[in-house]
């Protein structure tokens, strides 16, 4: 029963890896030309789909409460859009003269320049305790980004827009992200009510929809002969993410607990998930786009079909330190705050001024 249980809650997991056995078993349903035509079913309908359920579910209504702490936001995304892409180059600088596959190390390029996932920084956020509405904010408000700033760095890491098609690539990234974004958000404004009350499946539909993205890229790598992917690359690769995830949580600790950053300990917990999650909702249908027809488009997505499962698994193992750190570091900030106010000489009632999270 309890098996039964476990898998219901990692049916996404499951999915992934029967999506790419059955691509390997039978390749030729999935191929651009095959059966399931994903030249138009997944880089058209599939991604805009997947764009067009996001409108609907994220709640941008709810956000403007969180919109005034500028200085957090302004950390999460330069973190998570900026430093984090660049660490990753000048990191892969130096993994370039190892033998590992060098398009497993584009991939790893490509996940630092992922916008922050929708989901699952704020429910590890919620769990912990922490700033609810800041990983909201930061989790849609980079998506949104994401449209944009994602696929210029992949065209900066990995790519010149002289041997890449920009102007294609923008036109079909407008079409099937940002239309059917707006669309969605539109169409949120007037069913708001319906959607508040029967709670509609939105992460399911989108997994789904994912999944069948990630079976016909991996046809393609299953259908052509000249792609071999050896074990030791995927060792050390999968080694690299979890010590680049533990890495990056560290770091994003260390500058946001640092004296006089201003940043309160739920605060902490928000950009330590929000600045390192990494999107493969968003990230699998750009890649599609950006490097539509590239023969290795499937050894450049490994690298984010790892970093998904590696930053849930990391996240939620991690959550009771980061709680038992945040509720001892909030009463350490509220005894200096109640030692600091003077005896009152006339025996009014005490109170005790609650710590803001």
């Amino acid at each position: 029963m309890r098996l039964l249980e476990r898998m219901r809650k990692e049916w996404f997991m499951i999915g992934i890896v029967l999506a790419i056995a059955g691509a390997k078993l039978e390749p030729s349903i999935g191929v651009n030309g095959g059966p399931l035509k994903p030249e138009i079913t997944v880089s058209y309908i599939a991604v805009a789909t997947i764009f067009f359920n996001s409108g609907l579910s994220l709640k941008t209504e709810e956000l403007t409460s969180a919109l005034v702490h500028i200085k957090l936001h302004l950390f999460i995304q330069i973190f998570t859009l900026a430093f984090f892409p660049a660490t990753i180059w000048l990191f892969l600088q130096l993994l370039s003269i190892t033998p590992i596959n060098e398009w497993l190390l584009k991939g790893l390029q490509t996940v630092g320049c992922m916008p922050p996932p929708v989901s699952s920084a704020v429910i590890l956020t919620k769990a912990v305790g922490g700033n609810e509405a800041a990983a909201i904010f930061n989790s849609a408000f980079g998506s949104f980004l994401g449209i944009v700033v994602t696929p210029l760095l992949l065209l900066l890491f990995l790519g010149s827009s002289s041997s890449v098609p920009f102007t294609s690539i923008f036109s079909q990234l407008f079409m099937t992200v940002v239309v059917p974004l707006i669309i969605g958000q539109i169409v949120r404004r007037y069913i708001k009510d319906w959607l508040e009350r029967k709670k509609p499946p939105f992460g399911a539909v989108s997994s789904c929809v994912l999944l069948t993205i990630i079976y016909t890229t991996f046809c393609d790598t299953f259908s052509n002969p000249n792609i071999d992917l050896d074990k030791f690359s995927l060792l050390l690769v999968l080694f690299i993410i979890f010590s680049i995830q533990l890495s990056f949580m560290l770091l994003t600790f260390l500058f946001s607990t640092r004296n006089n950053s201003g940043f309160t300990p739920a605060d902490t917990v928000a950009i330590i998930f929000c600045s390192t999650h990494k999107s493969l909702t968003l990230g699998i249908p750009m890649l599609k786009i950006v490097f539509a027809g590239h023969e290795h488009l499937s050894l450049i997505s490994v690298p984010l079909l790892i970093y998904h499962p590696v930053q849930i698994l990391l996240g939620s193992v991690l959550v009771p330190t980061i709680k038992s750190w945040m509720v001892s570091r909030q009463k350490e900030l509220l005894q200096t705050r109640e030692v600091s106010i003077p005896n009152n000489p006339e025996g009014l009632e005490y109170l005790p001024i609650p710590f803001d999270q």
